[in-house]
């Protein structure tokens, strides 16, 4: 099957199982923070969604990533090579998804194991407040979370990254001189408030830059 072909195919799915669902193509568009546009363009066979974008398409529409790709009216046999390509794509994107979710958390679990170990090296010496180690490990499994997901592209979750390196180091320094130092300066705290605002502020810019560029 050709490559105007496929598009026609893709789009002629995208368009029936949005139908089929009850939403309009700005409905559609906005869960997948695109613009109607680009949906409208999508179903007439202008342009295909990315592989990611696929994904996300299947499954709102609660099918295979295969049924978009393929005529329904075709028999098994008869999938054109190109569909077969896409499905070899669409499956090793879920390969890497799910190998990184695993790096994720793989990663986290080593960030609270030298929190643990500290906590035991230290509680065993009879080192007082050793239990702080762990308040350290927030913010700390925060950071490397963000690190590999920012190395990798993947920027969904920063924003919720950055409130906790805040809000966690803020809570860090607060226990730090509390057990410490014997100092309650609780109004750390007010300096996350004005904190919390311009990570939302420039997020929201970043999320309206990139939908520009989707519609242009």
């Amino acid at each position: 099957m050709d490559d105007e072909k496929l598009k026609k195919q893709i789009g002629a799915n995208i368009a029936a199982y949005r139908k089929r669902g009850g939403m309009t193509q700005a409905g559609l568009a906005e869960k997948l923070n695109y613009s109607d546009k680009a949906v409208s363009k999508w179903e007439r066979g202008e342009s295909v969604p990315d592989v990611t974008t696929l994904v996300q398409l299947a499954n709102l529409f609660d099918v295979s990533v295969n049924e978009l790709l393929v005529d329904p009216d075709a028999l098994p046999e008869n999938t054109g090579t190109v569909e077969r390509i896409m499905g070899l794509a669409v499956e090793k994107t879920l390969k890497r998804k799910a190998d990184k979710k695993i790096i994720f958390a793989l990663s986290s679990v080593l960030v609270w194991f030298v929190a643990l170990l500290l906590f035991v090296v230290l509680s065993s010496l009879e080192i007082p407040k050793s239990w702080l180690s762990f308040i350290y490990a927030v913010p700390v499994d925060a950071i490397v979370l963000l690190s590999l997901r920012s190395a990798w592209k993947d920027f969904r979750w920063n924003q919720v990254l950055i409130s906790v390196i805040m809000w966690g180091g803020l809570l860090s320094l607060y226990f730090t001189l509390l057990v410490l130092l014997q100092l309650n300066i609780w109004k750390l705290f007010l300096l996350g408030i004005p904190g919390q605002i311009a990570v939302l502020l420039w997020f929201r810019l970043y999320r309206k830059q990139s939908t520009e560029e989707h519609y242009g």
